[in-house]
């Protein structure tokens, strides 16, 4: 490591130990942005100082709010904050899939409105991708655009829209040309959910969340100027935020080893579940092989993924290589879930009960959010497709 990356790790390291709130250390809450929730006092002046320093995005240009910091100094970043226990300031699909999008195909009007927004915690947006009748052949979708001097005028219905009752913002697919091939005749627009013409009803999964909605568009407004791209050329876009998407479900992006899927609400430690639970010494003997195998499964996946974020900042395009991390990941939260349980033996299948804390209660919630994991995003079948033919 060079000097000046060494200088950088030192002095990042003392900024953090610093500037750090302790309640923003250790499991627990973490900004969304959104403008609908009220947060805990210490993760609203995480989000602030780390937001001052453009840290909260560290590879966005500073004229948008990030830090403009390299890959290296985004890595020892990161290091270091694992190293202190702390949490992502924030966290949210602004930053992970919508920012980078923008970044390669927004106006300057479009960044300048929208990305400082999101790097400061402004903001919250959910995605309007799926329909009842579009989910894998996401080109079949209905919702209907019609450009009316300076606004679309949006009718349709999305579903799975993570997190749409605390959002403020959504992109959204929508049809503004019915008469061609169903891949032509996309666009991808922005809209603001605070509006008469937007209503969101959750739906609650089996683990008792509801982390998804239902969003309804009866006239929803977007402006003009929020049309990201060539009208009716948004395909090519809307599947370019997918693999930002993809790239951040399997750990490769800001929130690499921090980031949980959606609905799991409990993220243990397995070597510590291992000794606080393992009783039986032949059954812990068992499950310490588990334990490693799942370790060395994460630190290969960990490594990978530093060295395609290092080709991808050469300028490389991910490609095939999202749908090769999303795989992986998914089933690799999948399995560490199942491990948890397993560690936890009867304690981790309560779901309410005065002999259950707080915790094996969340890790029952959690195990069952986690069955979804190689469902949305993509399904793991659809992933396998998309590697096979590229």
């Amino acid at each position: 490591m060079n000097e000046a990356l060494v200088q950088f790790r030192s002095e990042t390291r003392a900024w953090l130990a610093e500037n750090c709130p302790v309640g923003a250390r250790g499991p627990g809450e973490v900004h969304s942005g959104s403008t609908k929730v009220v947060f805990q006092p210490d993760t609203q002046l995480w989000l602030q100082v780390m937001a001052e320093r453009g840290w909260t995005v560290p590879q966005w240009p500073k004229a948008y709010g990030g830090a403009d910091l390299s890959l290296a100094e985004t890595q020892i970043l990161y290091e270091e904050m694992q190293a202190i226990d702390a949490r992502p300031p924030l966290m949210n699909m602004g930053t992970r899939m919508l920012g980078p999008t923008l970044l390669e195909h927004g106006t300057e009007d479009q960044k300048q409105r929208h990305l400082t927004l999101i790097a400061k915690g402004g903001a919250a947006w959910c995605q309007g991708y799926s329909e009842p009748g579009a989910g894998s052949d996401l080109a079949a979708l209905n919702t209907k655009a019609v450009l009316h001097g300076d606004h679309f005028q949006i009718d349709g219905q999305k579903i799975w829209t993570s997190g749409a009752q605390y959002a403020d913002w959504m992109f959204c697919l929508v049809r503004t040309d019915p008469s061609v091939p169903k891949h032509q005749g996309i666009s991808f627009v922005l809209l603001p959910m605070d509006q008469p013409g937007v209503t969101i009803k959750p739906i609650q999964l089996i683990s008792g969340s509801s982390p998804f909605c239902e969003t309804f568009l009866d006239g929803a407004l977007a402006e003009k100027r929020d049309l990201v791209g060539t009208l009716n050329e948004g395909w090519g876009i809307g599947k370019r935020l997918l693999q930002h998407e993809r790239s951040g479900q399997g750990g490769l992006g800001p929130s690499a080893g921090r980031s949980r899927p959606v609905g799991v609400t409990v993220d243990l430690d397995l070597t510590d579940l291992l000794r606080r639970y393992g009783s039986d010494p032949v059954q812990t003997a068992s499950q310490r092989d588990e334990v490693i195998q799942w370790q060395m499964r994460s630190r290969a996946f960990s490594l990978t993924q530093r060295r395609m974020g290092e080709e991808a900042r050469g300028g490389a395009a991910p490609g095939a290589a999202t749908s090769m991390f999303k795989l992986y990941g998914a089933s690799l939260a999948q399995d560490k879930q199942a491990l948890t349980a397993d560690l936890m033996g009867s304690q981790g299948m309560g779901w309410e009960a005065a002999g259950f804390s707080s915790e094996e209660l969340g890790a029952t919630r959690s195990w069952l959010a986690s069955r979804a994991v190689t469902i949305y995003g993509g399904t793991n079948e659809v992933q396998a497709n998309i590697i096979a033919k590229r």
